[in-house]
C-alpha cells in the first residue's frame, strides 16, 4: 500500500512539473512571437512624425477668468482662431473661454502647425470678453519649433497687456527659413490685425 502511495505522489509530481514546464514554454513562445510586432510599432512611430512643428502657446493668470483668444497666421494662409479653427498650416487645439465649460483651472490656448512652411508668421492676442474698468490682463505668448520627435526649442517669448474689450495686439511677426530656423532680424511687433481679415 505504501508503494502505491509513493507511486501516486511521484505521478502527481511528474504531472505537475510537466504542466508547469508546458505553461512556461507556451509563455516564452508567445513573447518570442510578439517581439517583432513590438519592434515594428516603435519603428512606425519613429517614421511618422506627429503634427506640431510650430507650437504657439498663450497663457494668462488662472485667477483671471476672462475670455482671451489666440490668433495665428502661417505663410500664405488664412488666420486661425476661435471661429476658424484650422487651415492647411495651423490648427487651434484649445479655445479657452475663461471659466465657462473649462475642465481645468489653467487659462491657456495653443495652436500647432503641420510642417514648417517657409515665410512669415503672425501671432496675435485678442481680448474677446469684457473687462471691468481698470483691469489689466498680462498675456504670455511662447513660440517653439519642433524639427524632429525629440527636440522642441523655444524661439520667442513675450508678454502683452490687454486692457479693453476687442483689443487685438500683435505679439510677434517673424520669419522661418526652410530648416525651421528663425530668420535673423525678422522679429517685429508691427501691427497686423487678423480678426478683421475674417470679417
Amino acid at each position: 500500500m505504501d508503494d502505491l502511495d509513493d507511486f501516486d505522489d511521484d505521478a502527481i509530481g511528474t504531472v505537475f512539473r510537466d504542466v508547469i514546464l508546458l505553461a512556461l514554454i507556451g509563455f516564452v513562445a508567445m513573447v518570442v512571437m510578439l517581439l517583432p510586432h513590438i519592434h515594428k510599432s516603435k519603428t512606425d512611430a519613429e517614421d511618422h512624425k506627429p503634427p506640431g512643428n510650430v507650437i504657439v502657446e498663450m497663457h494668462w493668470p488662472n485667477e483671471m477668468p476672462f475670455d482671451v483668444d489666440l490668433w495665428v497666421m502661417g505663410p500664405n494662409s488664412s488666420p486661425v482662431g476661435f471661429w476658424n479653427k484650422g487651415n492647411e498650416v495651423f490648427n487651434l487645439l484649445r479655445d479657452d473661454l475663461g471659466t465657462e465649460g473649462d475642465a481645468t483651472e489653467q487659462n491657456y490656448e495653443v495652436s500647432y502647425s503641420r510642417g514648417i512652411p517657409e515665410g512669415e508668421y503672425v501671432v496675435n492676442a485678442h481680448m474677446y470678453g469684457r473687462l471691468p474698468p481698470g483691469k489689466i490682463i498680462p498675456v504670455k505668448v511662447v513660440v517653439s519649433v519642433r524639427t524632429n520627435l525629440e527636440i522642441t526649442r523655444q524661439i520667442l517669448q513675450s508678454t502683452v497687456l490687454l486692457t479693453r474689450h476687442n483689443q487685438e495686439e500683435t505679439v510677434f511677426r517673424f520669419r522661418l527659413d526652410a530648416e525651421g530656423e528663425l530668420v535673423k532680424g525678422s522679429v517685429t511687433t508691427l501691427r497686423k490685425p487678423l480678426i478683421s481679415e475674417q470679417m
